[in-house]
């Protein structure tokens, strides 16, 4: 990430809103605002299957759910934050993961410019691809500032997306028991 790029950038921005950048107070803000670039989309240019590593090998064929697992992310269009939570059920087929691997993976797909409607399926492919489980069940809710704060100006309202691969897209009965644990 060129950080200097983002700082001439964001000293643009400013001038064109008429912003005097000779002020104390906001002279350092195009600095600022390129740190924060940097921790915010950190996981622009990683790649979060390394995250995921198989640490038990074992016969578990029920369901384990991570739910409410907070996200923040920043809107490809508008560059504007959407956050919520992610819940990601999976049912292992012989591989199982640490828990704390699953957040990382939703912690570095969402820490890039993103849209949840992708973000809710990159997660699900790669639990897939690397512990290919019986199933995997993605489910976002999140608070888009993009329409809370402009256009519509809609505040509260929530986007869910689901993404289901396997089991939880072939056993309706399957589905809904991860469901009715996602949202009693």
């Amino acid at each position: 990430m060129d950080k200097k790029k983002i700082e001439k950038g964001i000293k643009l921005v400013l001038e064109g809103i008429g912003v005097d950048l000779s002020k104390k107070d906001i002279a350092a803000t195009p600095k600022r605002v390129a740190e924060m670039y940097g921790e915010i989309l950190s996981g622009q240019f990683k790649d979060a299957s390394d995250e995921l590593k198989v640490i038990l090998e074992q016969k578990h064929d029920e369901i384990i759910l991570l739910k409410n697992i907070p996200l923040y992310s920043l809107c490809e269009h508008h560059l504007i934050p959407f956050m919520g939570k992610a819940s990601v059920a999976y049912i292992p087929d012989e591989k199982i993961t640490g828990l704390s691997k699953i957040a990382r993976v939703v912690e570095v797909l969402s820490r890039r410019l993103q849209v949840q409607e992708r973000l809710s399926t990159e997660i699900a492919n790669i639990i897939m691809k690397k512990l290919k489980p019986k199933g995997v069940m993605v489910v976002i809710e999140a608070e888009h500032l993009c329409m809370s704060m402009r256009g519509v100006k809609k505040a509260g309202t929530t986007t869910i997306t689901s993404v289901v691969r396997g089991v939880f897209r072939t056993n309706q009965k399957t589905r809904q028991e991860a469901l009715s644990l996602i949202c009693p």
